[in-house]
């Protein structure tokens, strides 16, 4: 595994090819599930996008695509529990098969909630994938629908996800050195 060019990585967790063959896998499997249901795929912004971009073309199917914007760490390495949409949905999800994508699931309360207020307004189905799952933190009894990869009890950054709006665009995915914080 190569070494990590940003100084304030501690270790490289998962590299580029690795993300890529979680990626593809999920695509594969996604495109099985929803061949025929033209699915609402919906970013959680903006941790997603690097993953749902990848993750859509690898699905062979009719799909659309939208974004929501949810906060629920604000700029810290803990979920506060408080789940606040910041920008929601442009379309109605009634009667349509949501595809919620993740970057992580932690605590799972983020997503617990949202799959809740989606069932409310009564969308045909609701199912989430998440790059990746950090059981071990979780504080919900949720679990993803797909993962791509399981991680330990660590705070990650890259592929899209930060810390204080930082490191979003690192190729891989990363353990922040305790002093970057």
């Amino acid at each position: 595994m190569r070494t990590p060019e940003n100084p304030d990585i501690e270790r490289i967790l998962i590299d580029e090819d690795e993300i890529h063959e979680a990626v593809a896998k999920l695509g594969k499997e996604l495109t099985t599930y929803y061949k025929d249901k033209n699915p609402l795929v919906v970013g959680i912004l903006k941790g997603s996008v690097h993953f749902m971009s990848d993750l859509v073309r690898e699905m062979h199917c009719p799909l659309e695509m939208e974004f929501m914007s949810v906060s629920s760490y604000g700029g810290s390495m803990e979920s506060s529990g408080h789940v606040k949409i910041l920008k929601d949905l442009d379309v109605s999800v009634k009667d349509r098969h949501v595809l919620f994508v993740e970057d992580i699931i932690d605590t799972g309360q983020t997503i617990d909630r949202l799959r809740e207020l989606f069932e409310y307004r009564e969308a045909a189905s609701v199912h989430v994938t998440a790059l990746l799952n950090k059981k071990e933190h979780r504080q919900t009894g949720y679990t993803p629908d797909w993962v791509g990869i399981e991680i330990p009890d660590e705070f990650v950054v890259g592929y899209g996800m930060d810390y204080d709006q930082k490191y979003r665009g690192l190729p891989y995915i990363g353990v922040l050195k305790p002093e970057a914080v």
